[in-house]
């Protein structure tokens, strides 16, 4: 059996090609540039390197998550494409299992950590047992995202020697040494992160186990609320909105009519990096902020009136979805049309890119925020559960289509 495999969940771009058992060819590159500018070019190296006929390729693995939005996206969009292009259906492996896998056969426990931002991780527990003829790989905790130190707990109840695996390892290994108890150990440099060749691996077991679904069917993993709870989470959201006591602003409020929306520079990260550390309890530092508006799929935009900032957001675009991953408004401008002016003008510039849908995470709690996304279109479409910190709390997954 031929599987060629993509993982591009997080930092790491890597693409493999494995038949039966063994492993054809893997690139892997952990730099600067982004997925979309790395993924298919490294396929094609070695396509032609290998004089790869892609028809003959059975499946395509790919990693579904956890892992970055924009990761995931481009992966998703990569193996879609080539199931489309070849009639050949998609394995989908979970990030978690492919890093686990990186262990295969050790006597420890496993724990893949990635990090996940506002001091959580994606996290998981794993056990190889002799089968008498290789290891079965076990779940002993299930993927989710939690504080380090919940999962540092979890270890030290369980009482058995671990090793960690993945980029969460250099943001939480001072953590480490302060709450770990029981022995554990780091994977070394070459099977620290992830790897389209465990992908492929595990793929074609997963492909034996009759886990494979249709181009059409594929989408990176993201938890659906079903009918009634999307009914009865609307009907909260409007007695929350009544309770408030809403007043309607437009956009084109007399308040906002003379706010400029434009494109974010270098020169507003101070202002803006200043009202996140204001309003959010895990805020995005400046350097952050300097770091995405340089990169080619983002666009970030402030609102500014007589020179002063109002507000800021900004969104990841992928294969014609965008994430919105920030909005700030300072405490002066709020409740005044200016938060939903700025992202109806995120979008209509996103729509002249190319943008035709949008998502984004927002507290269960946030109910000015809410109040605002439903305004403009937004639908509510799952919960990730405790996915923020300081204080712990759900976040309302939204998208509009």
């Amino acid at each position: 059996m031929k599987i060629l495999a993509l993982d591009s969940s997080g930092l790491v771009a890597s693409v493999a090609l494995a038949q039966d058992d063994t492993l054809i060819a893997e690139y892997t590159i952990q730099y600067k540039k982004t997925h979309s500018q790395t993924l298919l070019p490294m396929l094609a190296e070695i396509r032609d390197m290998v004089e790869l006929d892609l028809s003959t390729v059975d499946a395509i693995a790919v990693a579904a998550g956890p892992g970055s939005f924009t990761g995931l996206r481009i992966g998703a969009a990569t193996a879609k494409g080539l199931a489309f292009a070849l009639e050949k259906p998609i394995v989908p492996v979970p990030t978690l299992d492919g890093l686990a896998y990186q262990m295969y056969g050790t006597d420890a426990l496993v724990c893949p950590i990635m990090d996940a931002r506002r001091s959580q991780v994606y996290t998981g527990v794993y056990a190889f047992e002799d089968n008498g003829n290789g290891y079965d790989m076990n779940v002993i905790k299930e993927a989710r995202a939690v504080s380090f130190d919940e999962i540092a707990q979890e270890l030290n109840r369980i009482g058995w020697k671990v090793i960690f695996v993945g980029d969460g390892i250099p943001v939480f290994r001072e953590r480490m040494k302060e709450l770990l108890q029981t022995p554990y150990s780091l994977a070394p440099a070459h099977r620290g992160r992830q790897s389209a060749a465990c992908i492929a691996a595990l793929g074609a077991l997963y492909y034996a186990q009759g886990r494979a679904v249709s181009g059409e069917a594929y989408a990176p993993e993201y938890l659906r609320l079903s009918q009634a709870e999307r009914e009865r989470q609307e009907e909260e959201a409007r007695r929350r909105k009544e309770a408030a006591g809403w007043q309607e602003k437009e956009a084109c409020a007399p308040e906002t009519a003379k706010v400029l929306y434009r494109r974010m520079t270098p020169a507003d990260v101070p202002v803006i990096s200043r009202l996140e550390e204001e309003t959010f309890s895990m805020p995005w530092s400046a350097q952050d902020f300097l770091e995405m508006i340089g990169k080619e799929d983002v666009r970030y935009y402030v609102a500014e009136q007589d020179g002063r900032i109002l507000g800021g957001c900004g969104v990841l675009m992928v294969a014609g979805e965008g994430n919105i991953t920030n909005v700030v408004v300072a405490p002066e401008a709020r409740n005044k049309g200016v938060g939903t002016a700025m992202l109806a003008h995120l979008m209509e510039e996103g729509r002249r890119e190319g943008l035709t849908a949008y998502t984004l995470e927002v507290r269960v709690s946030n109910a000015a925020a809410i109040h605002v996304y439903e305004k403009l279109g937004f639908v509510s479409e799952g919960i990730r559960p405790g996915f923020y910190e300081k204080p712990k709390e759900d976040a309302v997954i939204f998208w509009k289509r």
